[in-house]
């Protein structure tokens, strides 16, 4: 597995490991956080979802949007069902909450910009 916390990238090999924690061993990390990277990655993959919604009276007429949290990999498609069927109407603030929790995740799904 190749880390993606930070730019090194380091080549990381996971092998099963009873004495961990984990139940993994990682080698080949140059910092703690590849480790962490890694048994996430096994265990409970997630990921930010970036997409657009529709907005009335907008500058344009998509407004980008994004999760402000990490979500399950596997819950994604079902996040994005649920983000196209949301319109919103103009103004809209950078930040601004557009689906509160969504599926349960524990996320938001806020506006990545501010559209008049």
């Amino acid at each position: 597995m190749i880390c993606i916390v930070c730019p090194i990238g380091c080549k990381m090999t996971i092998l099963e490991d009873s004495s961990q924690a984990s139940g993994l061993k990682v080698i080949g990390n140059k910092c703690p956080r590849g480790v962490d990277y890694a048994v996430r990655e096994l265990t409970n993959p997630t990921r930010p979802l970036t997409t657009t919604v529709s907005i009335k009276n907008g500058l344009l007429n998509r407004l980008p949007v994004r999760t402000d949290r990490d979500i399950p990999k596997e819950k994604i498609f079902e996040v994005m069902k649920e983000i196209s069927k949301i319109e919103v109407n103009a103004p809209i603030k950078s930040k601004e909450v557009i689906l509160s929790n969504v599926l349960g995740t524990g996320a938001n799904v806020i506006a990545s910009r501010s559209m008049d």
